[in-house]
């Protein structure tokens, strides 16, 4: 029998069940996603997310009184954090929020997502740590209120101690996962409490609609011919965004500057060409934007770490 908090959202569909541990999928047109969940106490559970894909759509709404804690290990997501903004989760990143507001469409601008969540429903969680430690000294409903009291979502950027917490998580052994999931979600609550988070908000820029659908129109552009360049000027003029708010925006949205970009994309696109075709490198250096081989190859060791004729036999 499937339990209520079996169900993660309408597009994901079960393709393994049992009491510790469950397996979701998602797929569209941009892609796949799967999300391994264990059941770390009764209420409290630990979900694997890898993504490999563009966007995906949720139709999860919270019933009961819940809180999830999100952490990011490689990629980058798009979070809509209402009134027509966006904030960018990425690596190393800790999300804190309710859930209220998960309903919807989520992107991935770099295609791909890694982390985990520990997800906490009050009404079972409570009974399940005082059963487990009955003077557990955290509160859920103020750990809520600390966090989420006056927005619904809460963003810790990357820390040692955060980073230390998680690392571990991510390569567990099969044997001792079962008592090292409930050691480690313990210690995550007793440092998520003890927090002091007066700093926490700042340096955590929002983006809003019209800049975010303007820059991902013109990383559109950019991919859509690799062989026609642009300068940053004729890209501010052709989408009416001041340079400043060009650049800023783009690396809130991508990670990196419009430059180191494209010139990664420009290597990847190169990289899948050497190793499915027989073309000259010549050839794929014109098909990527690049007039001389030689500037080609400078280029594609600066991102790939080898040269294309390096890579080419590596690979046979």
């Amino acid at each position: 029998m499937v339990n209520n908090h079996s169900i993660i959202n309408n597009s994901a569909y079960a393709i393994h069940e049992d009491g510790e541990c469950a397996v979701y999928q998602m797929k569209n047109e941009t892609g796949e996603g799967t999300m391994i969940r264990y059941t770390v106490f009764t209420g409290i559970y630990l979900t694997y997310n890898d993504f490999h894909m563009q966007n995906c759509h949720s139709d999860f709404e919270a019933n009961e009184d819940m809180l999830c804690i999100d952490h990011c290990n490689e990629g980058r997501m798009e979070w809509n954090v209402g009134n027509g903004a966006y904030l960018y989760v990425k690596e190393g990143d800790l999300k804190i929020d309710t859930r209220n507001s998960h309903k919807g469409n989520f992107e991935f601008p770099l295609s791909h997502y890694h982390g985990i969540t520990v997800t906490l429903y009050f009404k079972e969680a409570i009974k399940s740590l005082s059963t487990v430690l009955g003077d557990f000294p955290v509160d859920l409903y103020r750990l809520k209120e600390k966090f989420c009291g006056t927005e619904e979502s809460f963003m810790i950027r990357t820390q040692e101690s955060i980073a230390h917490i998680f690392s571990e998580l991510y390569a567990v052994p099969s044997k001792i996962k079962k008592y090292y999931f409930k050691i480690k979600v313990l210690e995550l609550l007793l440092y998520l409490s003890a927090l002091e988070i007066s700093d926490e908000k700042t340096g955590h820029p929002y983006f809003y609609k019209t800049q975010v659908e303007k820059i991902k129109a013109i990383e559109k552009l950019m991919t859509k011919d690799l062989e026609k360049r642009y300068t940053l000027n004729e890209l501010s003029v052709k989408f009416d965004i001041s340079l400043t708010s060009m650049k800023t925006c783009f690396k809130g949205v991508y990670g990196t500057s419009i430059y180191a970009y494209i010139r990664a994309y420009r290597m990847n696109r190169a990289a899948v060409m050497l190793r499915k075709s027989k073309d000259s490198i010549a050839y794929i250096a014109g098909c990527v934007g690049y007039e001389s081989p030689s500037k080609f190859a400078a280029a594609f060791k600066s991102v790939m770490g080898k040269t294309p004729l390096e890579y080419r036999k590596f690979i046979v």
